[in-house]
């Protein structure tokens, strides 16, 4: 999961045989809009529209309009979207670029794909997001770019990163793949950089049926080389400026996430509303002094793609087991910080290199929030993870 995606759907995804209270239910958040996706489709087949269609223009101008942009360029997965941003500020081999390494993997990926190199950066331990204030130190004369992602759903310390950008001249990408609509001073996500990237992978807040993605920016100039680059480096067509990839968004993708968007603001309510119950719950049992809770900035709208708490003294792994017994789904987003990958190995970062991280790593765990969650499957997910934490201290005591 992730910053831009992820192969697989995490375990504990509603499905045969799955937990009491899974982790995830992609079919109950799907299932009220079953008729209005399909007739949305439907007339996709019918017109033979199957990619450029009118329902990714359309696409295009909402998610502008949610973002605060001017721009919004469809194609076809946020890892792309992270790909095409670097290509299109002509970031390659020679050239650094600051990214967390508590993420997922295509945040990194895509620098390394372009021939520039991944420069990881630790991380705020209250917020899991890149740590501003040791930015800085990481920047070299090879510096060209910091991509700050909005983990979990909360955005970055985005004035701090933006004025070290400026004064360093530095390009600034934002990964919000599971941040759309969250905000920063009431500034949304994905209009506080050069370019933002958004994923619509079907874990997302805001999911496809399979892969999707969007780029987001205020720059007019920018928007046109971001279009040039998804679509073969073509304009017209068979004449190539650049070499650019195939990444254009699927129009029966576009028709569904079009039927979806209406309900994000929904959504997003709802999620908020049960990080708030998690909150009330997990203090009410004593847990808070057991198992420490998501921290949210006051100045941040946090639109809790996951509710991630950590587990202290190496229980993590345990716990995680546990719960799986009790019936209640759960996930480690990430196990393996990125600079310790065995594909970043030439690198030359070792264990210890970014304390906050690593801890992090060892630490978490999300638990089930999506929208349709009932407060009846929270309590019983507090009430589970409450007899777990809590028995070394019975035992002891």
């Amino acid at each position: 999961m992730s910053a831009a995606g992820s192969g697989s759907l995490p375990r504990g995804l509603s499905a045969p045989h799955s937990p009491a209270v899974p982790l995830l239910d992609i079919g109950r958040g799907n299932s009220p809009l079953r008729e209005e996706i399909l007739a949305a489709i439907t007339r996709v087949v019918d017109s033979g529209k199957f990619l450029h269609g009118p329902d990714v223009a359309q696409l295009e101008r909402t998610t502008a309009e949610l973002c605060g942009v001017e721009h919004a360029i469809a194609c076809a997965s946020g890892s792309d979207a992270l790909l095409l941003a670097l290509m299109a500020l002509d970031i390659g081999p020679g050239h650094e670029v600051i990214v967390p390494s508590f993420t997922f993997f295509a945040t990194a990926s895509a620098v390394w794909r372009v021939g520039a190199r991944p420069v990881f950066t630790d991380i705020d331990p209250r917020t899991f997001n890149l740590d501003p204030n040791k930015i800085e130190a990481a920047i070299t004369p090879k510096t060209r770019a910091i991509i700050p992602v909005h983990l979990f759903g909360q955005c970055c310390e985005m004035d701090a990163i933006n004025d070290l950008a400026r004064r360093r001249r530095l390009f600034v990408i934002e990964d919000a793949a599971q941040a759309i609509g969250a905000k920063y001073w009431g500034r949304p996500a994905c209009s506080l950089g050069a370019i933002g990237c958004l994923s619509f992978y079907p874990t997302k807040n805001l999911g496809a049926f399979g892969d999707a993605g969007m780029l987001t920016t205020s720059d007019a100039d920018l928007a046109q080389r971001l279009r040039l680059y998804a679509a073969h480096g073509m304009n017209p067509r068979y004449y190539h400026k650049v070499v650019g990839i195939n990444s254009r968004l699927d129009t029966i993708q576009a028709a569904v996430l079009n039927v979806k968007l209406a309900r994000l603001a929904q959504w997003a309510d709802q999620r908020k509303v049960n990080a708030r119950r998690y909150h009330d719950l997990l203090t009410a049992a004593g847990l808070a002094g057991l198992v420490v809770l998501p921290h949210g900035e006051p100045h941040c709208e946090h639109v809790w793609n996951q509710y991630t708490i950590r587990i202290t003294a190496g229980r993590r792994d345990a716990v995680k087991a546990q719960l799986a017994d009790a019936g209640v789904g759960s996930e480690i987003y990430y196990p393996v910080p990125l600079h310790l990958q065995d594909c970043f190995r030439p690198l030359g970062y070792k264990s210890g290199s970014l304390p906050e991280t690593e801890r992090a790593a060892k630490e978490v765990l999300s638990l089930p929030i999506f929208p349709e969650l009932t407060a009846a499957e929270q309590q019983t997910v507090v009430a589970r993870l409450g007899d777990i934490v809590a028995r070394p201290a019975a035992k002891a005591a």
